[in-house]
């Protein structure tokens, strides 16, 4: 039992992701070749390697292009479960890349401040170029961070975040060109050092969530219990056991064990698992795709019993219950054998033809109530360590 996200939506999320990322990589593009240029025009080494950071954040927007276009693809016989979890890895690659870029600044600002008189004072147009790239690249942080909140994609978010490390970057640029000009060479540095910092707790955290992402980390456990308080309210539902959760990309896919009464048809708990799904995924707009086992018991106490003996399947049991009881009556009797396979073992329902049976006998006034003939039946198969219980109606 499952439910998907629809096609159209799934469509239009990817066409507002393809067209804002090439917005972002014109702009990358442009604020490199325009903090480079001025960079070496106007003397300012941090001008420079805040261009150089731009084109890196080129690299990144068509890294992000590639790994979104691949996790949009729809399942297929490869993967049968989809490929968002190649836009997973695109965020945990992205991740990395903020740790590696905060380690070069910090290096950077660390080789600069002890060598300090040998930084070189820049010219006021770097000022002009690092307050065009702060504004350019906030711009795109927020327009970012909003289609990533809209469309749940951690891929975009972190893209977002990647393009404030950069408007950071340009703040640093524009304090330490301010204060070079000023006379205080080391404010630049120690700026560096803490956006620096700050920027590898980002890449951390979108690092450590992938990576959970891709291990099948559980969801937390205070949505695990929503989840279950929303199943245990459907009609029907008589326990709730071994939920399992995960994230794949934007959505979360759960598997859940339903007890319902164990006399109960199939059709019927089958459709108590659909009211669950339905409920479920009316509730919480993630939770895509969702898997119910339909259990006639909890199954969690008994999975012990069950791996070290199993009762037989439907026809060995049969045989085997007609051979012993062929005293009492014949296989045409039965018109119908009812198995139901409960704690290990098996509760048989026998349903004799009432007429055919009576006749068999002889004599009607000491055919024995089906009450009596379960009882009878039950002692001729004490042996049986898997047969629990036996009814006997007659129709």
């Amino acid at each position: 039992m499952t439910n998907t996200i629809t096609t159209d939506t799934r469509e239009g999320n990817k066409q507002a992701t393809q067209r804002l990322l090439i917005l972002s990589g014109i702009v990358d593009a442009a604020l490199g070749f325009l903090k480079v240029g001025v960079g070496i025009f106007a003397n300012s080494h941090a001008l420079i390697a805040d261009g150089i950071h731009s084109f890196s954040d080129l690299a990144t927007d068509i890294m992000v292009w590639v790994f979104n276009k691949i996790g949009a693809a729809e399942a297929d016989e490869d993967h049968p479960y989809g490929h968002a979890k190649f836009e997973t890895f695109g965020t945990f690659v992205l991740g990395i890349l903020l740790i590696l870029v905060s380690a070069g600044l910090i290096f950077d600002s660390m080789q600069r401040l002890l060598d300090v008189s040998e930084v070189s004072i820049p010219a006021w147009p770097a000022l002009i170029a690092a307050l065009i790239s702060i504004a350019g690249k906030e711009w795109l942080y927020q327009i970012t961070h909003a289609l990533g909140n809209k469309t749940n994609s951690r891929l975009l978010v972190a893209n977002a975040w990647h393009h404030r490390s950069d408007a950071l970057s340009s703040i640093i640029v524009l304090i330490g060109v301010g204060g070079a000009i000023a006379g205080f060479l080391w404010l630049e540095m120690l700026a560096a050092m803490g956006v620096a910092l700050m920027i590898a707790q980002i890449g951390w955290k979108l690092s450590k969530q992938s990576v959970e992402e891709l291990v099948d980390t559980s969801l937390a456990e205070s949505y695990v219990g929503q989840i279950k308080d929303k199943i245990e309210g459907v009609e029907g539902v008589n326990g709730v056991h071994s939920i399992r959760t995960r994230r794949m990309g934007n959505d979360v896919l759960a598997d859940v064990h339903l007890q319902v009464e164990p006399f109960i048809s199939v059709s019927e708990g089958h459709h108590i698992g659909e009211w669950a799904t339905r409920e479920l995924t009316s509730t919480f707009s993630e939770l895509n795709d969702v898997v119910v086992h339909i259990d006639a018991e909890d199954d969690e106490l008994i999975e012990v019993n069950a791996r070290q003996s199993l009762p037989p399947l439907r026809r060995e049991a049969r045989e085997l219950l007609m051979t012993l009881w062929e005293s009492e009556f014949t296989p045409k009797h039965v018109y119908k054998l009812t198995l139901h396979y409960l704690n290990s073992g098996i509760h048989a329902e026998i349903f004799l033809d009432r007429e055919a049976h009576f006749e068999s006998i002889g004599d009607r006034a000491a055919a024995p109530s089906g009450r009596a003939l379960a009882d009878k039946l039950t002692d001729m198969a004490s042996e049986i360590s898997w047969l629990h219980k036996v009814s006997v109606w007659f129709d």
